[in-house]
Order: structure tokens, then C-alpha cells, then sequence
């Protein structure tokens, strides 16, 4: 498939663990499986939560796996203009508005209304009637989004309902993600995204982003989280170890076997990635390796 481009967009909040380590061999592989492109971006826009230097501990290690991005590697902080033009086009649109809204004073009225905790009730629809604006809010509607994932298959959400109105400027004055993302992939070119099943639900979210700004749905391919022991996501919150960067070809092995694949002997990475590009590709054609 030679318009396939593919992607790997870690956020720099602290090392690459072993969950990191999954997406980044299953999106290359899936690249180099369709002969296609495969590019790497830092998703920087959160800099409170940004170690030092982590970014280019990230990049480093990227280095020594020996997987390397087919352009230039793309960096969301120097991105703030791309923003801004997209917001405006939102807002020519009418899909936006000021929301005066704290976190707290949402998760009350979701108690009173007896929604979900953390569902945008619509509040400042109407205006935030003499309230300082916080943050700028995506106006959905009522409907199902409904796609089909490569991997999880059929999977419907109804935005509004189920999540509220999204959020494209923080009241912090930093970009969200949802915002952010979906401008980025439509810059590079994006056509086929494989990440975490932590984020399947988003998904519809940034597919209502997509068709208000006119720009390409990709197709998506959610992977199995890597967990800890208790079933929960690991996590650099939650103590998620980071790859050793002295025994790659263990841990790449170690994430190969995540994604459901058998083991198999190789001496160096490239040999590596060239068999379980085959065997990536097998998979993808519905045959046996």
C-alpha cells in the first residue's frame, strides 16, 4: 500500500515502559507491512508534566531499537499556529464556545443529574452569563459515531451523550489533545493509526474533530494494553517500569509475544524487524507464518 502512512506519537511525561514499547513495534510494523511510511512525533503540548530531557531520552532509545521516522520528526509545541488556524475554522463554523465551567462544579452537577462522572452537561451552551470563559468547548450533536476498528471491530459512541462537548483549549490556555492530534495527523498525512485500546474511545471524538474540519478519517487498529498483575493499564503513573535499554532485544521480544504473535530465534533488531514484518504481514493477509 504505498499511500499508507503510519504513526508513533508518544507524550514526553516520562520513559518509554513496556506499554509504550507495544505501540511502537505494532505501528512500525504495520507501516513496514504495507510497505509504507512510518513517522515519529513528540506530543509535547503539557509541559507541567514534561520532565526535563525526557523527550530526547524517548528519542534516544528510538535510536538504539533502530527504528527510525520516515520524515521529519514533528514536534506539538512548535505547533501553536497550526492550532489556532484550526480553531478558527471551528469557530467560522459556529462549533465553538466559551464554557465557564470548573472540573469540580461538572462533577456536581453529573451527581445531581445523575450522569456519569466527568460528562459535560452542556452548561454554557447558552453562554456563561457573566462567568470569565475557561476553556473553549467543541459543540456536538446527538448522533451515534459509529467506525470500524482493524483490530476491535464495530464501535459506537454517541459523543454528546456519553462524553459531552469536547474541550479544544484548556483553561490552563494549553491545547487539548483532541484538538491537537487530529490537526497533526491531517498534516502529516496520516492514513492509518495503531495505538492502545486506552484510547478506542476517543476515537469517535477526534472523527467528529475530522469531518468538522473537512480532513481525512484514518482507518485505527486498537492493540491489548500491557497491564501489571491486578489487571490494571501500565502506566508511567502508576509506576511502570521503564525499557531497559541495555537488553532490547528481550524486551522487543517480550512485547512481540503481547501482540499475540509466537517467538522466534533472531541475533540482531534488523533481523528482528525483517521476520516479523513477514510474519506481520502473514497476519495481515489471513495466513499462517
Amino acid at each position: 500500500m504505498a499511500d499508507y502512512v503510519g504513526r508513533f506519537a508518544p507524550s514526553p511525561t516520562g520513559p518509554l515502559h513496556a506499554g509504550s514499547l507495544a505501540c511502537l513495534l505494532a505501528s512500525y510494523l504495520d507501516a513496514k507491512a504495507h510497505y509504507g511510511r512510518w513517522l515519529i512525533r513528540i506530543e509535547d503540548i503539557d509541559p507541567a508534566r514534561e520532565p526535563e530531557h525526557c523527550a530526547q531520552q524517548q528519542l534516544e532509545l528510538m535510536e538504539k531499537l533502530q527504528v527510525h521516522s520516515d520524515g521529519p520528526i514533528l514536534f506539538q509545541s512548535d505547533r501553536n499556529d497550526a492550532y489556532e488556524k484550526r480553531l478558527a475554522e471551528l469557530q467560522k463554523k459556529g462549533l465553538v464556545y466559551g464554557c465557564a465551567c470548573s472540573r469540580k462544579s461538572i462533577e456536581e452537577l453529573d451527581l445531581r443529574l445523575n450522569l456519569p462522572k466527568g460528562v459535560y452537561p452542556g452548561t454554557c451552551r447558552g453562554g456563561t452569563h457573566g462567568k470569565p470563559v475557561r476553556a473553549l468547548r467543541f459543540l456536538t450533536r446527538s448522533h451515534p459515531v459509529v467506525f470500524t476498528d482493524r483490530l476491535c471491530g464495530t464501535f459506537m459512541q454517541n459523543v454528546e451523550r456519553e462524553v459531552g462537548d469536547i474541550v479544544l483549549k484548556r483553561a490552563d490556555g494549553l491545547w487539548a489533545y483532541q484538538l491537537a492530534v487530529v490537526t497533526d495527523d491531517a498534516y502529516q498525512g496520516v492514513t492509518h493509526i495503531v495505538r492502545g485500546q486506552d484510547l478506542l474511545d476517543n476515537t469517535p471524538r477526534q472523527i467528529l474533530l475530522q469531518r468538522a474540519l473537512g480532513v481525512r478519517t484514518p482507518e485505527y487498529m486498537h492493540i491489548p494494553l500491557v497491564t501489571h498483575e491486578d489487571g490494571q493499564k501500565l502506566s508511567k503513573q502508576n509506576g511502570a517500569k521503564a525499557v531497559d535499554a541495555e537488553n532490547l532485544e528481550a524486551e522487543t521480544a517480550k512485547a512481540w509475544k503481547h501482540l499475540g504473535f509466537e517467538a522466534f530465534d533472531f541475533d540482531t533488531l534488523p533481523e528482528f524487524y525483517a521476520k516479523a514484518t513477514k510474519r506481520w504481514r502473514s497476519y495481515l493477509s489471513g495466513k499462517k507464518y
